[in-house]
């Protein structure tokens, strides 16, 4: 086997193992890591203990293990989720303060809706969005929006397959779903009653900048009741644009620039990011512990 191909094989295998944690799994067996990313006992052994190393996982217990904290270091650099999210947060958290209930941020990732951010409130409705966690398109108001903002292509392949249906309100034919994305195509918002809980409406718009880039949805998960949706549609909508705006000033600065190393700083103060620029990125660096 090519050294490339054995490369790969082996972070592939890795990435089985970290894939093995779901949004719910707390910390895991040997034997519950091997069962859940199929492989050998003895090689799932060798592999945690490789990642374990590392700091990717960390032993909690009797052979337990959960995702490690440099797992999260690593993933905060992402320099399309990070960024977005930590953009959004001021904006969602003004839709939060008027409704009361599950605000949401949801990318497209595959035939999926992968949500990078939620606010709820403890007496909100049932919602069964987890933050990084994903959703099919279909049975999600976010994932409307998106698809009526994706390739044609994309449509036709998630139509073309198949997706569990929680309720009987759930979308459930490819006939059925083409409609609603045509719906969510012309109004610019998508509505989907009861499609995962029978109790729970969600609401969703996209996050448009002005080149008709869609960069998320924007989305509420609201108890289906006598409520008119327009006014949490035009809070959402209204939320959504400046979200865009502001990934639209920041594409623009300094912080996005390629090579720029002030990315993770997007959310805070034109004096913090005058500070950091002034510092210069070595010793922004050097104020890390260093090792021995």
């Amino acid at each position: 086997m090519a050294r490339g191909s054995a490369g790969r094989s082996a972070l592939s295998r890795h990435l089985r193992v970290l894939g093995a944690f779901g949004p719910l799994t707390g910390d895991l067996t040997l034997s519950e890591i091997a069962a859940a990313a199929a492989l050998p006992l003895s090689t799932a052994h060798r592999l945690v203990a490789e990642l374990a190393e590392e700091g990717l996982l960390e032993p909690v217990g009797d052979r337990r293990y959960r995702p490690g904290l440099r797992l999260w270091e690593l993933a905060t650099r992402t320099p399309g989720a990070a960024g977005l999210r930590e953009l959004a947060r001021p904006w969602m958290g003004v839709v939060h303060a008027r409704l009361r209930q599950h605000i949401q941020l949801g990318v497209l990732s595959g035939h999926d809706v992968l949500f990078i951010e939620r606010l709820s409130a403890p007496d909100a409705v049932v919602n069964a969005t987890l933050i990084g966690a994903r959703i099919a398109l279909p049975l999600s108001s976010s994932g409307l929006v998106l698809l009526a903002h994706a390739p044609e292509a994309l449509l036709d392949e998630v139509a073309a397959g198949h997706w569990s249906r929680p309720t009987a309100r759930a979308i459930a034919d490819a006939r059925e779903l083409r409609a609603r994305v045509a719906d969510a195509r012309r109004d610019g918002y998508a509505v989907l009653d009861g499609a995962i809980h029978e109790a729970s409406r969600g609401i969703a718009v996209p996050v448009i900048d002005s080149t008709g880039r869609v960069h998320a949805a924007l989305g509420a998960v609201v108890p289906i009741d006598e409520t008119p949706v327009r006014p949490a549609i035009e809070l959402l909508t209204v939320a959504a644009a400046g979200i865009a705006r502001s990934l639209e000033a920041t594409a623009g600065g300094a912080a996005a620039r390629p090579g720029r190393p002030l990315r993770p700083l997007l959310a805070t103060s034109r004096a913090t990011l005058a500070y950091f620029e002034e510092l210069g990125v070595d010793t922004v660096l050097e104020l890390r512990a260093h090792d021995d």
